[in-house]
């Protein structure tokens, strides 16, 4: 995929026209030219030269993109519309002064002037002249593209002004041979205003979009200025700062307090908060350690932090993020193509339009400047741009607000698809889950202590990798871990070892038979907390049971309510997952999914992706290798920003925040956007339709409506600048899932209680327990260290019922 920057485009007919020329290169499979960034992507294996050869016949320039040349044209662009447009205001305010105020309103002009006709005349000629000189553009662009075949936006422009330009010249030499009174009449005739208006109104025009065009790009402008300048690298055992482009991969670096990290790396040395809102959108501060990955752009708040540099230049998260919104940017919508197809026969229809409106007005009995003050009106009225813009400036603007919110769109076909999504479904490790595995029940038998059987677990699971015992191992904080012997791991099973003189076990029900007889009232315990997704295992000394411990990958907190959001916007939510259909069913019982496929491998996965596609438009969520031919299948591949790249290279929309409730906000976006273009296209095709037979006088001999070339001029100007308008109020769109309403927010109350005992974080997980079980409450957040619980209550609970229940659990409430 190659991208170039397109110049001299003005409007749909020339992004058609320079698309059609590309497209016919051999080698060409693709091209797509975007007017609101004057950018074009091409797929195949045609030289540059040859797609660079092919936009130059076509009557326009072209560079390749990443050169300095792009930010010089655009500066110097910019400056030049802006002088043009202060000169020719300059003239025009003469000349409108002359021609309207002093022949409509007779207001006083220089005695050199007064009852000299021609001499008006002549000045009007002048200053109109010189008006059209200093906007060349459109006539040297527009006359260009009528001798190419391919007419444009400029074309119209400058018909319309060449017109009233050459009959008020042939006006003026008529005035010549006329006497006094004829010599008056003629002055009417002028239309040297509005040959000079009309290009002026249209610079106006094109400066407002300009800067309207800048604000669509503020997203990527945001994020491109976030690319740190310099780092802090260590060099001959010394700290230097040196700028970015000298950090290589392996480079060792530092960040001190409030600085930005400079490029993606590993943390050797220190301890920090690192905000990473830029990157995820997610304002609260991320604690980095030693091992934990930080990225371009973000900012250490706290701590100094040593790193080592692992991705540089275009390799950052950052700069793919960059990529990623500028690609989707210069891609083409779908529905983009049906306004296409109208610009490229727009003008030459608009050009028949005119010349017969003249030559029906002639016919009717009107004079030559009745009926050339319609035909140009027409010309000068009808706007391509505002069908062209439609589409473009709606994306760029979505997938900026999507950037901004950790939603990533890669091309705007998946920008337009994403809204259209009928099923959504669900990886569930990882995806709806943690995918980390917690501990989340500790049952110990009547003669053993939580401390004894949890102390026991861990010296048994120290030696072991599997991801259970990983999550036991969690829960050593304040615990005696021993050293143990002849350890064994019987796969699938369990684990034995010996600890000091005592044989241990670990392990399923079945493994653990083998050891020691399991109670009833514990059996039953172990196949309730199998039905709600658990895993528990079983734990032994001497062949005496010690107690049980559950294991889960627990439900992420915003699974549920962002499946409800799904279905609520009228989508079908369903989980696939390799799991057993126990497992899986007790899962998406929790999240609430519409349905489950259990025991599913990953071709088995796109297969079901496949099944879903019949139905309807099917968005697939994943984050695992696993799920990469599943989100290549669908319709649209959303991949969890957690998650490998390969999920993330196959998917179609990226979520930074691993979060299932952006899932909810893209489709929300998307949407949005949807309706945007639509509500622009309908404006773009109201506008001509209502706009040209004004012009042509259809209403003349129905109300008398008359429209005056100059306001045709204006109207065209502001049919571009209100599709623009429409687009920028995406901006204000909100994409974050609202999960309480204001009113439920007010209700929601909260008790601090003090409370004496608590030892450690199983002590803190055991009081949250309990208390987070009672109804009325919807949040505990319990430390042992400063001894304390904040309930967060949405019902009111008298103090005596909160006292009781943690003292019922060997606690003392102060």
């Amino acid at each position: 995929m190659e991208q170039y920057t397109i110049t001299g485009m003005s409007c749909a007919a020339c992004s058609a026209r320079v698309e059609q020329a590309v497209s016919n290169v051999e080698g060409v499979t693709s091209c797509s030219v975007n007017l609101l960034t004057n950018s074009m992507i091409t797929e195949g294996t045609a030289s540059e030269q040859a797609i660079l050869s092919a936009v130059e016949q076509a009557g326009y320039g072209a560079f390749k993109k990443g050169t300095e040349q792009k930010k010089q044209t655009m500066d110097s662009e910019e400056k030049a519309i802006r002088l043009r447009l202060i000169v020719s205001v300059l003239l025009l305010l003469p000349l409108m002064y002359v021609s309207m105020g002093h022949i409509m309103w007779n207001w006083k002009i220089p005695s050199i002037l007064e009852n000299n006709p021609v001499a008006i005349g002549l000045l009007q000629l002048l200053l109109s002249a010189s008006v059209m000189v200093i906007n060349q553009k459109f006539f040297i662009s527009g006359f260009r593209g009528l001798f190419h075949k391919a007419p444009n936006m400029d074309t119209l422009v400058a018909l319309g002004s060449g017109a009233s330009f050459c009959y008020s010249t042939a006006c003026l030499f008529a005035m010549t041979n006329a006497d006094s009174v004829h010599a008056i009449h003629y002055l009417h005739e002028f239309y040297f205003e509005s040959a000079a208006m009309i290009p002026v109104l249209i610079t106006v025009g094109k400066m407002l979009e300009a800067r309207s065009k800048g604000k669509t790009t503020d997203a990527l402008k945001g994020l491109m200025e976030l690319t740190p300048k310099t780092a802090t690298v260590l060099k001959d055992e010394k700290w230097v700062t040196v700028p970015i482009q000298q950090v290589t991969t392996g480079t060792v670096f530092a960040v001190r307090p409030g600085e930005h990290i400079p490029v993606d790396g590993v943390v050797l040395e220190g301890m920090s908060a690192v905000n990473e809102s830029t990157l995820t959108g997610e304002s609260i501060p991320v604690d980095k350690r030693k091992g934990d990955e930080v990225s371009a752009a973000t900012i250490n708040q706290s701590g100094f932090l040593t790193c080592k540099a692992t991705k540089v230049g275009e390799d950052t998260t950052l700069s793919q993020i960059i990529r990623m919104v500028s690609d989707a940017s210069a891609t083409k919508a779908p529905i983009a193509k049906a306004a296409d197809k109208v610009s490229a026969v727009f003008v030459p229809i608009v050009m028949v339009i005119a010349l017969l409106t003249v030559v029906v007005w002639l016919i009717a009995g009107e004079s030559m400047g009745f009926a050339l003050a319609r035909g140009i009106s027409v010309l000068v009225i009808s706007c391509p741009c505002a069908l062209g813009l439609a589409t473009p400036v709606a994306i760029m603007v979505g997938s900026g607000v999507g950037a901004k919110n950790g939603i990533l769109f890669k091309t705007a076909a998946s920008l337009e698809e994403t809204g259209k999504t009928k099923l959504v479904a669900l990886d569930k490790t990882g995806t709806i889950t943690q995918g980390k595995p917690k501990v989340t029940d500790i049952i110990p038998v009547s003669s053993v202590t939580e401390q004894q059987l949890l102390e026991t677990a861990l010296s048994l699971e120290q030696k072991s990798e599997h991801p259970l015992a990983k999550a036991i191992m969690e829960q050593s904080e304040g615990m005696t871990i021993r050293e143990v012997t002849d350890f064994q791991i019987f796969p699938g099973n369990g684990l034995t070892a010996t600890l000091e003189t005592e044989i241990i076990a670990g392990g399923n029900q079945a493994f653990i038979n083998q050891y020691a007889s399991i109670p009833s009232h514990l059996l039953q315990s172990a196949e309730q907390l199998a039905d709600m997704g658990k895993t528990p295992l079983f734990f032994a000394k001497n062949n005496i049971l010690l107690g049980l411990i559950a294991v889960a990958d627990t439900i992420k907190e915003d699974s549920p309510q962002a499946i409800r959001d799904l279905q609520s916007m009228g989508i079908g939510v369903v989980m696939l997952t390799g799991d057993n259909q126990k497992t899986a069913d007790a899962v998406g019982m929790q999240a609430g999914v519409n349905e489950v496929f259990a025991g599913v491998l990953p071709d088995g996965k796109e297969q079901v992706i496949r099944d879903l596609k019949a139905i309807g438009k099917t968005a697939m969520v994943g984050d695992g290798i696993n799920d990469a031919p599943a989100l290549t299948r669908a319709d649209t591949g959303i991949a969890i920003g957690a998650g490998t790249d390969i999920a993330i290279d196959s998917a179609d929309v990226v979520l930074m925040k691993s979060r299932l409730s952006d899932v909810v906000g893209a489709i929300r976006l998307s949407r949005a956007v949807l309706k945007n273009i639509y509500q622009n296209l309908f404006w773009a095709f109201f506008y001509n339709v209502i706009g040209i037979p004004l012009a042509a006088g259809v209403w003349i001999p129905l109300f008398g409506w008359k429209l005056n070339p100059m306001f045709g001029a204006a109207a065209m100007s502001l049919s571009s600048i209100f599709v623009v308008t429409n687009a920028l109020r995406l901006n204000f769109i909100s994409v974050e899932t609202q999960t309480k309403t204001i009113e439920q927010e007010k209700k929601m109350m909260k008790k601090t209680l003090k409370i004496e005992g608590m030892m450690c974080p199983h002590c803190e997980a055991r009081v949250k327990k309990v208390l987070e079980e009672l109804p009325q409450v919807t949040s505990a957040e319990v430390s042992h260290e400063t001894g304390t619980a904040i309930v967060t209550l949405h019902q009111d609970l008298p103090d005596d019922v909160l006292k009781k229940t943690i003292e019922d659990q060997g606690y003392s409430v102060l």
